[in-house]
């Protein structure tokens, strides 16, 4: 499959664009004059957001304009533009009505990311294989972004892809997990937010530690799952500059 491109608009020095890959929609951020060979980060956004999120268009523009590189998101299926299934509407429901009881959340949650994960790992693949045929990116390398529901796709996607050469992970916990992140070798950087509502402190803790890679490192902050302080875009903009670079 190809890119075919859409809407785009500049705005200082950043060039973003609107694209499908098969049926899948997605959005690719690069300089303004980029020409050549550049690294790629893939962008997964967090439940209930979307592929121009605030949090995903923040790391999108800081990836290009302070490293130079291009960045892509896309929507998750059920997610964004993409169509809702029954299911998609069930677990909504059923995982409000867990949360607002006061009620443990994380198997529903992890189990649901996984029925995603299976889906949206192909498209990831697609996805990174359509983008990487550009002059613009090319062969360069890739790395990977996603907290939460990005975890649950980012970790079978980074443990199957050997073209991503580093990712970023976090809030996010379970054993199945933890099972696939054994198989990830690629540097790791870990967000856990210590006051975490919806991932235990100790679910987090043995995804971190299960992760097979020699160079891995855990960014704990106080805090619920929502909290993530803004200097961490700062850290993953130093960690994809160093093994991307």
């Amino acid at each position: 499959m190809t890119v075919e491109f859409g809407k785009e608009r500049l705005e200082g020095g950043v060039r973003e664009r609107l694209f499908t890959v098969g049926q899948v929609p997605g959005v690719l951020w690069t300089s303004a004059d980029a020409d050549g060979s550049r690294p790629l980060v893939l962008l997964g956004h967090g439940g209930g957001q979307h592929k121009k999120g605030p949090a995903v268009l923040a790391r999108a523009r800081a990836y290009v304009s302070s490293c130079g590189f291009a960045a892509a998101a896309i929507d998750a299926p059920g997610f964004g533009d993409r169509p809702r299934t029954e299911r998609d509407q069930q677990f909504v429901t059923e995982v409000r009505a867990r949360i607002a009881a006061g009620q443990p959340a994380l198997e529903m949650i992890a189990g649901y990311n996984a029925e995603v994960a299976e889906r949206a790992v192909p498209d990831w693949q697609a996805t990174l294989t359509a983008l990487q045929a550009l002059p613009e990116i090319a062969s360069g390398p890739a790395g990977y972004f996603g907290l939460s529901l990005g975890t649950g796709i980012g970790v079978p996607l980074v443990a199957a892809e050997p073209r991503i050469s580093a990712a970023v992970l976090g809030l996010a916990g379970g054993g199945a997990l933890a099972a696939t992140a054994a198989r990830i070798s690629v540097p790791v950087e870990f967000l856990l937010q210590w006051d975490d509502e919806l991932v235990p402190r100790e679910a987090a803790l043995s995804l971190f530690d299960a992760f097979g890679s020699a160079e891995k490192s855990m960014h704990a902050n106080p805090g619920r799952h929502a909290a993530v302080p803004g200097y961490e875009l700062d850290s993953s903009v130093r960690f994809f500059a160093r093994h991307l670079g």
